[in-house]
């Protein structure tokens, strides 16, 4: 069998087993049909069919979620994890809570998570979880009801050398707490089974920052790759959240300009750039008062676009950082048209796929998200490693660290995609040095 007969064969399974789960069968696709190369290098992994073992998730979990809202009313939601594959280390990845969280989407999350974290250098399996509760308009009392009720069940599932989550969107800070709270008064133990966690119970510095600086690190370094930099560049960050504020942040002191942030009613466009001071609004805005981002245009006077996205407004680079699929054929256009030299990806999958074949027809410099955005997840590793230890390294030695992951990240996938006939393509460069080191240590331990 040749290996592109192989890879269809795969695909076509996913499509049969998992019908309707658009976002699954998207991850998959574009990952598979990136590997034509290996296999035809590496029969091995046909032989001993790993493809068909690795999009399929180690164990599939789901469960009841009871809980009570202020009035005492009975509330049921749906709770999920997929563990996915545990061939390099415990399962690793997020909680959403969030209405549109279903089994699709967090396949599709778990499956990109498993390459995300083989790409980070960490010893780390991929796996994602979550429900569909929304926290948005919940009292705190309430979260923690739901949270003690959703962990209830989880704990039984997880350990910090079995599974560990961490947070995603919906679960910040706030309900890491509950959550752990509740597993430890469950367990009887204190151990690092998720992370995200506070700083002075266990957290690690830089934790909250990680997803978004270790994307502007990753850009740094596909601009040095043609001897640029990101000092003086105009750039366009959507969402407002903890990926996006830390992604304009970062590019602040890199000396780059943030002109654009998010959310789902609209887009602020401010042409002198977000500084320091009017991040400060935005941390307090979102963080604490959980506002909407026009109160950034009402307060700074500028333009705000509702029902729109960035992707419209001239930039160089380009961080999508809010959800999956939100640069379609047409962003990725206009994006092109506009001179737009840089994707750097700091959400998962946010654009289609339709709009990745833009960006590498063009040659611009992309970072697909397995890659650009693993800073997070790397950062959470770290957390583990402190916990592991009990110590707490300071905020200089964790951002040095997630620093040096992010460009042996992008060594990684620039080394894959050279060796394999694709310079500069990532997207292959991530898919081929992520899978390669799964699927090794998949043969090595046998029917896993």
């Amino acid at each position: 069998m040749t290996a592109n007969t192989h890879i269809q064969a795969v695909y076509e399974q996913v499509l049969k087993r998992n019908a309707g789960e658009a976002e699954f069968h998207q991850a998959v696709k574009e990952v598979l049909f990136s590997l034509g190369p290996v296999l035809e290098k590496h029969p091995e992994y046909i032989d001993a069919n790993i493809l068909e073992r690795i999009v399929e998730p180690e164990r599939q979990i789901m469960f009841r979620v009871p809980w009570a809202d202020d009035k005492g009313k009975i509330h049921v939601n749906r709770g999920f994890r997929f563990e996915f594959n545990s061939a390099i280390g415990p399962y690793k990845g997020g909680l959403r809570f969030h209405p549109t969280v279903n089994a699709g989407i967090l396949k599709f999350l778990g499956f990109e998570q498993v390459f995300k974290n083989a790409l980070t250098t960490l010893p780390m399996g991929g796996g994602k979880g979550g429900s569909d509760f929304d926290p948005k308009g919940k009292s705190d009392n309430e979260v923690m009801h739901f949270c003690q009720s959703f962990m209830t069940e989880l704990c039984r599932h997880i350990g910090p050398d079995t599974d560990v989550p961490a947070g995603d969107i919906g679960v910040g800070g706030r309900e890491i707490g509950f959550l752990f709270g509740q597993y430890k008064r469950i367990r009887n133990e204190f151990t690092g089974v998720l992370t995200g966690k506070g700083l002075n119970w266990g957290g690690s510095l830089i934790r909250p920052e990680a997803t978004g600086y270790g994307c502007v690190y990753f850009a740094e370094e596909m601009l040095k790759t043609r001897g640029d930099s990101l000092k003086g560049k105009v750039c366009t960050v959507s969402g407002s959240g903890n990926v996006a504020q830390y992604t304009v942040e970062k590019l602040n002191q890199l000396g780059a300009k943030a002109v654009t942030l998010s959310d789902s009613n609209g887009t602020i466009y401010d042409s002198d750039g977000i500084d320091e001071e009017k991040l400060a609004f935005v941390l307090e805005l979102k963080n604490v008062r959980r506002g909407r981002i026009k109160e950034y245009a009402d307060k700074f006077k500028v333009e705000y676009k509702p029902d729109v996205r960035p992707w419209g407004i001239k930039c160089d680079c380009a961080f999508p950082g809010a959800t999956q699929n939100e640069i379609d054929a047409n962003d990725a256009k206009t994006l092109l048209d506009n001179g737009c030299i840089l994707v750097a990806e700091g959400a998962n999958m946010p654009s289609t796929p339709e709009a990745i074949e833009q960006y590498l027809a063009k040659k611009i410099l992309y970072g697909p998200g397995k890659a650009a955005n693993a800073g997070g997840v790397a950062t959470s590793g770290l957390e583990m490693s402190q916990n592991a230890m009990r110590i707490t390294w300071s905020h200089e030695e964790v951002d040095e660290k997630l620093r040096n992951i992010m460009i042996a990240i992008h060594k990684q996938c620039f080394k894959a995609a050279e060796e394999y006939g694709q310079p500069s393509n990532l997207v292959m460069g991530a898919n081929i040095a992520a899978f390669v080191k799964v699927a090794d240590a998949m043969l090595d331990q046998g029917l896993v």
